[in-house]
């Protein structure tokens, strides 16, 4: 038995005890350290994602842990080991599966929205989900490997290359860790961004962001690129605004990389799609190449993890968090700890 965050409703969580399964043949239990709460997330407290997601549920993706116990088959890992989970799980037969595309698998498991996920103190997944942490990482700052993850795909499918004028439109988790690789990557970059503490917090990591309440970003782009416009764009605010921004920014044969979980269709400039050749491509999840390549840039430090850590809590605090989240305010990442023998955990 463990303790777990359940999502029963719209705008309703609760804590309870539940009864994770045993590793079977191929699978791994974990001890979940840190998960953090994302953007996904919060769709589903929203209630926007009811249609997919079985209540009650156990959410959480973004984790980081160790190895309680492995099941029979399960080789090359042990109790102990420091592990994070790429939370996929695919059919291998259909189309998409065939082409090599599993990661948009067409009957894809998501863990943690379509199955069970790591917001408990127990969790038991499949040992091919899981990624090597080194043990030189902290467990918190690997918690956010997984949307660092996020952020290599998404600046891959958008072709960054060095020295290209990048646009990231929305400065949250997700679309800070994108400006970040991109400028990993040699990229040029300017964060467009509403919240004054998440503008100040892209300064202090040496970025350059910018307010579109006041100030004219499409002419700031034009000044800063010579009349050019940008070569990338990346939409990550979800706002039908964002993406009217990350189209007029681009330049002649420029690129939009569509991030944001936009939950209605949007009204977008096709003529300028036309008249300037440009170009809008989809980022949806990650491979594992993306986890590999995530690992080792929160491990170095290229990416400053801890910086972006506004707040730990207990797994009993965790439905408070999602109400912080959603409020906005000055906050960047929540973690939930579900190490805490005093919540109530059943061993």
């Amino acid at each position: 038995m463990t303790l777990a965050v359940r999502y029963k409703a719209a705008r309703t969580l609760d804590t309870a005890v539940v009864d994770p399964p045993a590793p079977g043949r191929g699978e791994v239990e974990l001890a979940p350290a840190y998960v953090g709460i994302c953007g996904t997330d919060l769709h589903i407290f929203h209630g926007d994602m009811d249609a997919r997601v079985a209540t009650p549920a156990v959410l959480g993706h973004e984790m980081s842990g160790r190895i309680v116990r492995v099941g029979p088959g399960v080789e090359d890992w042990a109790p102990g080991d420091a592990v994070t989970v790429m939370p996929l799980r695919w059919d291998g037969s259909c189309p998409a599966c065939r082409a090599g595309h599993q990661h948009v698998c067409q009957h894809l498991d998501f863990i943690g929205i379509d199955s069970p996920g790591a917001m408990q103190q127990r969790w038991t997944v499949p040992a091919s989900t899981l990624i090597r942490l080194p043990g030189s990482l902290a467990l918190d700052r690997a918690a956010l490997v997984e949307p660092t993850a996020v952020a290599v795909h998404d600046v891959g499918r958008a072709g960054v290359r060095e020295g290209e004028k990048v646009v990231v439109v929305g400065g949250g988790p997700v679309g800070m860790l994108i400006a970040l690789v991109a400028r990993a990557a040699g990229a040029q970059v300017r964060v467009v961004e509403l919240s004054a503490h998440r503008r100040l917090l892209a300064e202090e990591l040496g970025l350059t962001a910018w307010d579109p309440a006041v100030e004219d970003v499409p002419a700031l782009v034009r000044q800063w690129t010579g009349d050019a416009g940008a070569q990338v764009a990346f939409e990550v605010s979800g706002a039908a605004g964002g993406m009217d921004t990350a189209v007029e920014v681009l330049g002649v044969r420029g690129r939009l990389c569509l991030v944001a979980i936009h939950p209605r269709p949007r009204e977008v400039n096709l003529h300028r799609f036309f008249w300037r050749e440009l170009t809008l491509v989809g980022a949806r999840l990650y491979e594992r190449g993306d986890f590999e390549r995530a690992v080792a840039l929160v491990a170095e430090g290229t990416i400053p993890a801890g910086r972006l850590i506004s707040k730990v809590v207990p797994l009993t605090q965790a439905p408070a968090a999602f109400e912080a989240l959603e409020g906005g305010g000055d906050v960047m990442k929540i973690l939930v700890d579900c190490t805490d023998d005093t919540q109530g955990a059943v061993q």
